[in-house]
């Protein structure tokens, strides 16, 4: 397994909201060097296979500090809209990082806990900016880093577990829940259960808490590079357990997480400089529930 990234899916605002994205952290971040700087990688751009939308920008890679995330131009789809059911914590090593970050990325957006000292936090902003995606802002005084934030509801400690084992059993030994901490008596939470997690999966941490305030929905995805067929059909049989499948890849998980469970092998036959491969690759997918590495190749190869 290669990398799990964040999957951001914009009607057709992707390309602006990377622009806006990559631009404010490397102006508030520029001293940090090019290892965790924020830029675009890559872009790709709608084939043969929808005409409709041919050329126009379909999927764009990005760093953020250092982290790996990818924008889509989807379309408009019910339920696919951002909200702070998934957030990203930015962890700021100076009181000047928080409050540019603070202003740029409020900007016209909503403030859902304006910059200023409370208990657990010298300076700290909750904040959805103006695309809808959600962000932490937190001043301790340590490295620049973005974590993937969840807000489950009541089941995280139950979630933390059956991620981390599920993604242990397939060879990753960085996968493990690292802190829980519990809401106790007069907390604002439900006693006994989680105030704050943070586990990883395939070294990548994320953050948990237990919350009935939110919902899942799959505006931001959890997209999984996975080397073999076989990495894809035990995550996806374990995913999928309990929870719904989708097109392309796509599965929402009991817990109303949504996951891309993708083969490397579909990139690398996408990117194809021979477009009539890719295009038959791109069709061939389009019709898949779980991706078929197989079906892929048979695509790939026809004369």
């Amino acid at each position: 397994m290669k990398n799990i990234n964040p999957f951001l899916w914009f009607d057709s605002q992707a390309e602006e909201a990377v622009n806006f994205y990559t631009s404010a952290f490397s102006s508030v971040f520029e001293s940090l060097g090019n290892e965790k700087g924020s830029k675009i990688l890559s872009t790709s751009r709608y084939g043969d296979a929808m005409p409709h939308l041919k050329g126009k920008i379909m999927t764009m890679s990005f760093k953020l500090i250092g982290e790996d995330f990818i924008a889509l131009n989807g379309g408009p789809v019910k339920d696919f809209t951002f909200n702070s059911s998934i957030s990203f914590f930015v962890e700021c090593k100076t009181e000047d990082q928080v409050n540019k970050l603070f202003n740029k990325l409020s900007a016209g957006g909503e403030i859902r806990m304006p910059l200023d000292k409370y208990p657990f936090s010298e300076k700290f902003a909750w904040i959805d900016d103006k695309f809808g995606v959600s962000w932490q802002l937190n001043y301790t005084k340590k490295e620049p880093k973005i974590t993937p934030f969840l807000w489950f509801n009541n089941n995280a400690e139950e979630a933390m577990n059956f991620y981390s084992s599920l993604f242990s059993s397939l060879g990753d030994k960085s996968s493990e829940i690292k802190k829980l901490s519990r809401f106790g008596v007069n907390e604002n939470g439900p006693m006994g259960k989680v105030q704050h997690g943070l586990f990883t999966l395939n070294g990548q941490e994320y953050m948990a808490m237990d919350s009935s305030h939110f919902n899942f929905t799959p505006a931001i995805s959890l997209f999984v590079n996975c080397d073999t067929q076989k990495e894809v059909d035990v995550l996806w049989a374990k995913l999928l357990d309990g929870g719904k499948p989708m097109q392309c890849g796509w599965l929402t998980d009991k817990f109303g997480v949504t996951w891309q469970i993708v083969p490397t092998l579909l990139m690398k036959l996408m990117s194809d400089p021979d477009k009539k491969k890719a295009t038959r690759v791109m069709q061939e997918m389009m019709k898949m529930i779980k991706i078929e590495s197989d079906d892929l190749i048979k695509a790939y190869e026809e004369e």
